[in-house]
This record gives structure tokens, sequence and C-alpha cells, in this order.
């Protein structure tokens, strides 16, 4: 396949800022036309960034950008997302399913109402972006859904760590999972992206001693990077994987990571300690495990 998005559409989940954004630049560098559906319609108080702002920005990077206002919990609004990209771009070459919450409260202290945030945003609002987009996506000739969703790993440890954020996010997973064989024969590739260690985003900014914790983590543009990594390949041939960022860029001959580092290490300097991401491990190197 081409190594280029130029004229391919993407109507990505959220967007506003952090991963999702970078996705969105990445691909606006190449010319490619870029739809968000965010809630972020008007400034947040603590969160950088609107949904408008994305877009002046993905059209100041080369591309054609779309702002959509809406829910991805909200049925409406979702099918609105849909038909207000085919009808400006004419179609839908990929989905970014990006929008997710996070609450890594235990079970005894976890309440219902965040649990269904959880619940309706990461999986439904996955399942339903996904699902209304498969008729365009069969038109193109390269149709990609890519999940930020991390590799299934039934160890014990995650589900027991946080079991509500745990299925929340493994059921984005799952549907990477059953969509990726559901849509073979459509030749529609279907697959999952996550981050081997902690990304800069706003969200980690926002925690307890997160601006401490950014300072062990990488730049969004590694996760933007290997998306598009992804989504420059053949639909055909790339369906069905739970990606790393990692694995994507050193198959892509991208050996020195290096610079994606937040604190970029002086002459003579050891490279800042990396905070490793959730779920990739067994849980084994936690200090705090019992």
């Amino acid at each position: 396949m081409s190594s280029t998005l130029s004229g391919t559409t993407i109507l990505m989940s959220g967007g506003s800022r952090g991963i999702g954004l970078a996705i969105a630049l990445r691909a606006a560098r190449d010319g490619a036309n870029i739809a968000l559906l965010a809630k972020t319609d008007t400034p947040h108080p603590k969160l950088p960034g609107t949904v408008h702002t994305a877009v002046e920005q993905i059209e100041a990077a080369g591309g054609a950008g779309l702002a959509v206002v809406g829910d991805v919990r909200n049925d409406d609004d979702v099918a609105r997302a849909v038909e207000q990209t085919v009808e400006r771009f004419g179609g839908i070459d990929i989905v970014v399913n990006n929008a997710s919450a996070i609450d890594t409260r235990p079970t005894t202290a976890m309440d219902m109402k965040h649990y269904d945030l959880m619940a309706d945003i990461n999986v439904r609002g996955t399942f339903l972006l996904s699902k209304l987009s498969i008729e365009a996506l069969s038109r193109s000739a390269n149709p990609h859904i890519l999940t930020l969703s991390p590799p299934l790993n039934l160890t014990p440890y995650w589900a027991g760590k946080h079991l509500a954020y745990t299925l929340a996010k493994y059921g984005m997973s799952l549907t990477t999972l059953g969509l990726a064989e559901e849509l073979a024969p459509r030749g529609i590739a279907v697959n999952s992206l996550w981050p081997c260690t902690l990304i800069d985003t706003a969200a980690i900014r926002a925690m307890p001693g997160g601006e401490q914790l950014v300072r062990a983590a990488r730049t969004p543009e590694i996760m933007a990077d290997a998306a598009y990594a992804v989504l420059t390949r053949d639909a055909a041939t790339t369906t069905g994987n739970f990606f790393t960022d990692e694995e994507v860029l050193h198959a892509e001959g991208v050996t020195d990571l290096s610079g994606y580092s937040v604190v970029q290490a002086g002459p003579g300097q050891e490279p800042a300690r990396l905070l490793p991401d959730i779920f990739l491990s067994d849980g084994s190197d936690d200090p705090d495990r019992r």
C-alpha cells in the first residue's frame, strides 16, 4: 500500500487533545481529512483544547478538518458524525476509537455512575462508532478500524488491581477481536494499539503527582507515529492484531526511541527511566503487590 494518508478520511472519537490529537496531526501532515466527534465544544476549566481548536490545528498542519460536537455515548450523535463525515468528504477510510474514560479505583470504592461512564464510553462507544461506520468503510480501498486498547492479558493481577477499568478497556479489545473476525470477508482491518510506557497526557498530569509522573513518560507522538504505520499498511494482511507502539516502530526500522522521551538526557547523562504502562506485565514488578 502507499505509505501516505493523503486524501484519506479519518473519523475519530475524541481527539481534542492528547494521543488522539497527535494521531490526527500526523495524518494531517499528509493532507488527510479528519472528522472529530468530541464533547468539548467550549474550553474546559482543567483541560486544554476543544474540538474546534483541534480542527484549527489539523488545518494548519495541512489537513482538512470537521468538528462534530457530540457524545460517543449518544446513538444520534454517532450516527450524525458518520453522516456528516460521508457528506463532507465522500466516505470513510479509517475509524479511530480514541475516546476513553479512566477510573482505577478498586471495586469497593467504585460508584456505579463512574462504572457506567467507562462502560458506555469505552465499550459501547467503540462498538457503536465501529458498527455505524462499517458500510462506509466497506467502500474504501484500504479500510481500517484502530482502537486504542491493550492486549487481552488474562493474568488475574490486572482484573484484581482495578476491575471496573480493566473490564472497560478489555471490552474495547474484545471488540477488536470480534470485529477482525467478522469483518475479514469485507476486507476491513481491525486492530488495537497500546503504548509500552506511560504517555504524557492531560489526564496523567491531572492525577496526584502527575507533573512528576510525566517526567518518566514519552510524548504522544510515539503513538501517532505507530498509528500512522499501522494505518498505511495493507488492510487485507493487517488485521486482528494487538500492537504496541514499540513493536510497530521496530518493524518500521525505528530502533532509537529516545527522542520520544519527555525528558531528554543531556550529554553524558543516562536516559530518564520510563514507567511501563499497565496491562503488559504479570504484575510481579509491582512493589505494592501483597
